[in-house]
């Protein structure tokens, strides 16, 4: 079993906005006043092509498929939420909160990861769960720990405690359930999604500890993390909404491991984080303020890591 992996599928978004559908639970989402529409759509495309630009100049091998104009899909750059990957050749499909979001499922995207060469034994699909108004946005709502085969999630509107359930007994994860919160206003309001308030790479963890209100809940948490070997580096609830636990290692050219976040999330990290994450990886960061901003996801988001076997 991997952690990480060097192939990496991403969306190039076509009309990419904010995302009125979404906005009503992910709290980070801001709209952009007196900016034209295609002005933010031009801006997405341009932070999007230079992000892809770098991790393949580190040797990340990146499937780029394009976002079609055929349907409203604006948050369409973010595929980790209604896809996954695994080594077994299963892939997931999963059941999403905004309506429009479900139309960025696309049979193609199996297709040219195929014609890349890879292997696609079955694919569980959990999207009739909209039908009930029952959601789990993929690697969004859960976070894997792959080789310790423990998943990680933060209860939300976006993540049902029972299809998680039914997801670990399906690949075989032992569930970490807790909720994470934010201050919105006066109030304590659920994390929309668990990877934007921890990340878990091969030998450490980046966790917003301080979003996790119950002491029980997070207890058991950081009981699995330090029983899974990962040293555990903390992130303030500031950090946390400069997106500096909406982050993901990957596999680089030589095997060399990359933590790859937004230049936000980098720059609100303090010297001692940087040092301290720097004795386990190398650091990639990219602009991504226009995306952060309209789409209220970052990095880590916007990458559906592919662990599918080669033909």
């Amino acid at each position: 079993m991997q952690q990480t992996t060097n192939t990496i599928l991403m969306v190039r978004p076509v009309n990419f906005r904010m995302n009125e559908q979404t906005a009503v639970n992910n709290y980070y989402q801001e709209s952009i006043d007196g900016v034209l529409p295609e002005t933010i759509s031009a801006k997405a495309q341009k932070e999007f092509d230079a992000y892809v630009g770098k991790l393949r100049s580190i040797g990340v091998h990146v499937v780029v498929v394009n976002d079609t104009a055929e349907f409203d899909t604006p948050d369409a750059v973010f595929p980790n939420n209604w896809i996954s990957f695994h080594e077994n050749g299963n892939v997931g499909l999963y059941p999403m909160f905004a309506e429009n979001r479900r139309l960025e499922r696309r049979e193609d995207v199996l297709t040219e990861l195929e014609k890349d060469g890879f292997l696609i034994n079955q694919i569980v699909d959990y999207t009739s769960a909209e039908d009930e108004n029952v959601f789990l946005e993929g690697t969004g709502s859960v976070v894997l720990d792959r080789v310790n085969r423990k998943a990680y999630c933060a209860l939300s509107p976006r993540a049902h405690e029972d299809l998680f359930i039914e997801f670990c007994e399906d690949f075989e994860f032992t569930p970490v359930i807790f909720t994470a919160y934010q201050t919105v206003g006066n109030k304590r309001e659920a994390i929309y999604h668990t990877n934007v308030m921890m990340c878990i790479a091969e030998t450490f963890a980046v966790i917003c500890l301080d979003s996790i209100d119950d002491k029980k809940e997070r207890k058991n948490l950081i009981n699995h993390l330090k029983e899974s070997g990962k040293d555990i580096i903390d992130i303030t609830e500031n950090q946390l909404a400069n997106f500096a636990g909406n982050m993901l290692q990957v596999k680089a050219a030589d095997d060399e491991l990359y933590l790859v976040m937004s230049q936000t999330a980098f720059d609100s990290l303090t010297k001692s984080q940087v040092e301290k994450l720097e004795k386990h990886t190398k650091i990639l960061s990219s602009s991504l303020n226009t995306i952060e901003a309209c789409g209220g996801g970052s990095a880590r988001c916007m990458m559906a890591e592919v662990f599918l076997p080669k033909n």
